[in-house]
C-alpha cells in the first residue's frame, strides 16, 4: 500500500504499511499512549510483559498500519479477520500528535481491508469513559452497546480435566479434519465466523484448547501463554473461546473453563485471564460464579449496532483489545 494523504487531514499526516523494522518503535508508542491515557506514574509500563504490536503484526502484515506526521512514525492501527468478523486494533497514537486527527486518518485503512474481506460484523472494544474515543469510532459508524468485562482467576486446579486435548497434539495431517469441525462451531455461534488463523498461530504463541465429545470438537479456546504474546507474565490469556449453542451449552462451557484452567497449570502459569461481553449473561454468570472477576472494563462497539454473537445465549469468551 503506498502512502496516502487526504485532504480532510493535516497535510503533513499520511497512512501506510507499518514495517516490520518500526515494530519496536509502534510498540513503544503503544505503551506510551495507553500508558498516559490512563494515568499511569510511569507510562511505558503499561501491559507489562504483553505483546500486541508485534503479534498483530505478525498475524497479517498487510492488515497492520503506521501514521505518519512529517515522516516520521507516531502510531498504529490493526485490523484482525475473524472470517466473518473483523475486529479494530489497538489503535494508538503517540501523545505529542494527539488531536490532529491521526486516529481517524489510521481508521480509513482499515475500514478499507473490512471492506475487501467482505466482514459482515465489524467490532472493537475501548473505553467506556472517554467521549472522545467514542466518538472516534462512531464517525466510523460503530455504536457503544454492552460493557466487556475482561476478568482473571488464579489457577487452582487439583484434578486434571477430562475430555479435552490440545491442538499441538494433533499430527499435521490431522490439522484440516480439526480445523474443519472448528469452522463448524463457530459457524453455529455467527455464520462465517472461523477462528482458524488465530488457532494456527497458537503453534507459536500459545496453545489451543479442544473439548471432545466422542471424535466431535464441542468446545475450543485459542490461548496466549506468558511473556512475549498478548497473555503476558504468568497469564494464560483466552482470547476466543466457544462451545456449541443448543441444550447443554451451559455444561459444555463449564468443561471449557476447567479445560483452559487445567492447561495453564500445566504450563506453569498462575492466572487465567478472559473477557467477555456483558449481553452474554449466562457466560459472564458462570466466569463470576466460578471465581473470576474483572480486572478492566470497556464497551464494545459494533457497527450499524448489530449485535453479533453478543446476546445471552452465546457462551462465548473474546479478547477484541
Amino acid at each position: 500500500m503506498s502512502t496516502v494523504t487526504t485532504n480532510r487531514y493535516a497535510a503533513d499526516t499520511a497512512y501506510r504499511l507499518l514495517k516490520e523494522s518500526e515494530l519496536a518503535e509502534a510498540d513503544s508508542i503503544f505503551r506510551l499512549a495507553f500508558g498516559t491515557f490512563i494515568g499511569l506514574p510511569d507510562p511505558m509500563m503499561f501491559a507489562h510483559g504483553v505483546d500486541c504490536v508485534g503479534t498483530r503484526w505478525a498475524a497479517d502484515p498487510s492488515a497492520a498500519f503506521a501514521g505518519e506526521v512529517d515522516g516520521r512514525l507516531a502510531g498504529s492501527n490493526f485490523a484482525t479477520n475473524w472470517g466473518s468478523v473483523a475486529v479494530v486494533g489497538p489503535l494508538t497514537v503517540h501523545p505529542d500528535h494527539w488531536d490532529r486527527h491521526l486516529g481517524s486518518l489510521l481508521m480509513e485503512p482499515v475500514m478499507e481491508r473490512f471492506a475487501a474481506w467482505g466482514s459482515t460484523h465489524l467490532g472493537l472494544f475501548t473505553f467506556a469513559q472517554s467521549p472522545k474515543h467514542i466518538e472516534l469510532y462512531r464517525k466510523f459508524g460503530f455504536w457503544p452497546r454492552h460493557l466487556t468485562a475482561i476478568m482473571r482467576k488464579p489457577v487452582q486446579r487439583s484434578q486434571p480435566a477430562p475430555g479435552w486435548m490440545a491442538y499441538s497434539e494433533l499430527s499435521g495431517a490431522e490439522d484440516p479434519t480439526v480445523l474443519s469441525m472448528c469452522r463448524s462451531l463457530t459457524e453455529q455461534v455467527y455464520e462465517g465466523l472461523d477462528l482458524s488463523g488465530e488457532i494456527a498461530r497458537t503453534r507459536t504463541c500459545g496453545e489451543t484448547v479442544l473439548v471432545m465429545d466422542g471424535w466431535s470438537v464441542s468446545g475450543l479456546a485459542v490461548c496466549h501463554l506468558g511473556a512475549g504474546t498478548e497473555a503476558g507474565d504468568d497469564v494464560c490469556l483466552v482470547k476466543f473461546g466457544a462451545v456449541r449453542p443448543g441444550p447443554g451449552a451451559g455444561e459444555r462451557f463449564e468443561r471449557l473453563l476447567d479445560a483452559c484452567e487445567d492447561l495453564a497449570a500445566e504450563r506453569g502459569l498462575g492466572t487465567v485471564e478472559a473477557g467477555t461481553n456483558l449481553a452474554r449473561t449466562h457466560a459472564y454468570s458462570t466466569m463470576i460464579a466460578r471465581g473470576f472477576r474483572t480486572q478492566l472494563q470497556g464497551v464494545a462497539m459494533h457497527r450499524a449496532d448489530d449485535r453479533g454473537y453478543s446476546h445471552p445465549d452465546a457462551y462465548v469468551i473474546d479478547d477484541w483489545r
